[in-house]
Order: C-alpha cells, then structure tokens, then sequence
C-alpha cells in the first residue's frame, strides 16, 4: 500500500475520476452533481424523476452518514477502490438497489478511513438491469468477496473476475434473488 493520502486529495482524486465519467458520457464537466452541495443536487434530480449525474458531492455527516458521495460510471469503481485504498480506506459493505423502472441497478460502495479522524465515503454506480455486469474490486479489497456474493445472491448482479461468485446465504439450489422488485414468492 502506498502512503495515506489526506482527505482532501482523496476527494480531489475522486472527483477528477467523476468528471472523467461525466466526459465520457457527454455531460459537462460543471454538471449538476459535480462538486456541490447534497441537498441542490439531490433536490433537483428528484424533481426530474432522474438519477443523479456522475460527481461528487461534500455531504454532512451528521445528516447523512458520509462525508463524500460520489457517482460515477461502472468501468470506474476499481479505479475509485485503488484510489481510497491507497488513502488507507477500508470496504464497509456493498449493496444493491432494484431501480425497476428505470430498469436499472444501483451499487452503493460504503468505505471508511479511521486513520486520524473518521472519514467515511459513499461510491455509487448503475448498472443496465437486463445486463447486470460489473467488475469485481476483491483484486483491491479482498473482503469484497463475500460482498458481492451476497450482492450476487440476492440481486443477480454479476461480478466479473469474482474468484467464486457462488451462493452465499440462500440454498445452492436457489434459482431466483430475492430483493429484486419484480421477484414473486
């Protein structure tokens, strides 16, 4: 592991990786969502009935749990994983939302870094439901192995390069995930 990097230049690297998203799918890089406050950006991508954008936003923790929620693309979270363990962030959990009518999922990436003070993160990316492929980061955080295989397991969300993407808590013979949105018991 590299030296730690202080949360300022973690935020900084985590928002060039976010603008670089937002390039790449022709957005501007001064897109809502991209280095404001929480409640502008979340406000008004409710009342659009959309996602938010690629960014990153500085968060109170006190109110929302984190200090940094960032969105990016899907072929950027192993890089956002490099970045925050080189800044000596561990992975809190992984877990997915079922955006049925967006036919979209959500990841959500929880870090944290105690090293000094606490600092906590939010990396959030989605994923094409019909195609739910993205890849792993247990390369980076080996703990990350049995987050996604619960991922897996109750979503269908399918982590390439996972070393044993196999059932983790439901039966071996289980042949649906739960927790998406259209499942019927």
């Amino acid at each position: 592991m590299d030296t730690f990097m202080d949360h300022e230049t973690i935020k900084n690297e985590l928002e060039k990786l976010a603008n670089e998203g937002l390039a790449g799918a022709g957005q501007a890089a001064d897109a809502p969502g991209s280095g404001v406050q929480a409640d502008e950006s979340d406000a008004k991508s409710k009342q659009e009935g959309q996602p938010r954008q690629n960014g990153l936003i500085e968060t109170d923790h006190a109110a929302r749990g984190f200090h940094l929620d960032v969105r990016i693309s899907p072929e950027q979270v192993v890089r956002a994983a490099e970045i925050l363990d080189r800044g000596g962030f561990t992975l809190e959990t992984i877990t997915g939302v079922d955006w049925l009518k967006e036919n979209q999922f959500e990841l959500v990436y929880d870090y944290a870094c105690t090293g000094g003070k606490l600092f906590r993160a939010a990396v959030r990316t989605r994923i094409d439901r019909d195609k739910p492929e993205i890849a792993t980061i247990s390369e980076v955080f080996p703990g990350a192995n049995w987050h996604e295989r619960e991922t897996w397991d109750f979503f269908g969300i399918i982590f390439t390069g996972h070393p044993q993407l196999e059932r983790f808590l439901l039966p071996d013979d289980c042949d649906f995930h739960p927790l998406r949105k259209d499942f019927q018991p």
